[in-house]
């Protein structure tokens, strides 16, 4: 090749890397340019908050609790004899006055009829004593007769008027143990098996018959720990929480499967003192059971209502975090940044968490969305809307302090 050709040729390869690199520079140029725009336009984060409100807030107290029938009657044999007939069915509702037992009555209609006729046999001594009284006097007057056959008269008219007392008393005691025989409910209630069969002499050693349980009204015994007794006392110290008048709470009974127990009872008995074993001590409510719903040693739920807690934070719990150093809630503040703030909690309110300390009214604090947040952060604000519940989830009772910590 000449060397005019190889200077032709030259300058066609210069002008082909040239447009090469021209094309590759764009290139680059251009996903630069798309990295940028993704990089400088982050959005901004949308976050649910709530309005702090102190407001008066119904609380109530829940506790594990055991019905006791308000007046178990043991139903004995006051005689001894052999017992002829069970008269009831056993387990079923009895009323006052009604035949339980029928023991064998012959033997005591016996013995009645014998305290009968000593009776008769005395007033017959009687009437005799007394017309020879009245014969002697008038002759003791005339002297016919010395004052002591007058004294005798009078001792022996007296003696047989002592004895026809005593006959008296002994058919009494025969017409009562003739009674007994027949063994009714003093009470009305709910009555349990039988404990002796038919056929079985009955004697002091196995008197008892039976039980009658009274269903109306019932009892409702739960126990109260020494560490609530002093917590309930300090939040009442401290303005924390506040009693009903004259601290007559109103008991709710709630039965084994959540439904309410439909009267409402009040408290009626606290044990003066606490038990050495388990440190705590009984307390004792009072409910009508005019159907028998409840039954004597049934397991239920009590819920005291009627204490407010005075100037209340609630806030939903899903609101509260927890970081090494205790709670924190997230706070939006007046440039719409995040902030963490520490709070002090206290016990829960169905799904929302009483706050002791850490809150104030006005603060606006983050509900949903604060997973990603970061102190500092611009976050754009959503009201929160609080769900629309029914009374008996409002009205839950708190799970105190104990059992959140175990939580």
């Amino acid at each position: 090749m000449s060397v005019q050709q190889r200077f032709k040729v030259q300058p066609v390869r210069h002008v082909r890397y040239l447009a090469a690199c021209l094309i590759i520079a764009s290139v680059f140029l251009l996903l630069s340019c798309k990295s940028e725009k993704k990089v400088s336009a982050p959005p901004t984060l949308v976050v649910t908050v709530m309005e702090v409100v102190q407001k008066d807030v119904p609380v109530a107290f829940e506790y594990v609790a055991q019905t006791q029938s308000s007046q178990l009657v043991n139903i004995n044999a006051r005689v001894s004899g052999f017992l002829d007939k069970r008269m009831y069915t056993e387990g079923a509702v009895v009323k006052a006055g009604q035949v339980l037992f029928q023991m064998d009555a012959k033997p005591f209609q016996v013995q009645l009829d014998q305290a009968r006729a000593a009776l008769s046999k005395q007033e017959a001594a009687l009437e005799t004593a007394r017309l020879n009284l009245e014969r002697t006097k008038p002759l003791a007057e005339q002297k016919a007769l010395s004052q002591k056959d007058l004294d005798d008269a009078t001792g022996q008219y007296q003696s047989n008027a002592a004895a026809v007392e005593q006959a008296k008393a002994q058919v009494e005691t025969a017409k009562l143990n003739f009674s007994y025989t027949t063994i009714t409910s003093p009470v009305t209630g709910i009555s349990s098996s039988a404990l002796q069969t038919e056929g079985t002499y009955i004697s002091p050693e196995n008197s008892l018959l039976t039980t009658v349980a009274v269903l109306s009204p019932m009892w409702v015994n739960f126990s109260l720990s020494e560490n609530e007794m002093q917590k309930y006392r300090n939040q009442v110290a401290k303005g924390l929480l506040k009693s009903p008048a004259g601290k007559k709470y109103t008991v709710e009974i709630i039965l084994v499967d959540g439904s309410i127990y439909p009267f409402k009872g009040q408290l009626t008995f606290a044990e003066p003192s606490y038990n050495t074993q388990t440190g705590t001590f009984l307390v004792r409510a009072s409910v009508d059971n005019p159907d028998g719903i409840l039954r004597p040693n049934q397991y239920v739920r009590v819920r005291l209502k009627g204490a407010v807690r005075p100037k209340a934070i609630l806030i939903p719990q899903r609101a509260v975090q927890q970081g090494a150093r205790g709670h924190f809630v997230w706070i939006v503040n007046n440039e719409n940044k995040v902030e963490q703030r520490p709070v002090t909690v206290g016990n829960w309110y169905g799904d929302d968490w009483f706050i002791s300390e850490g809150l104030r009214t006005g603060d606006e604090v983050v509900v949903d969305g604060s997973l990603t947040l970061r102190p500092g952060m611009l976050v754009a604000k959503k009201p929160f809307e609080a769900d629309q519940k029914s009374e008996d989830s409002v009205n839950k009772s708190p799970i105190t302090d104990k059992a959140r910590d175990s939580r």
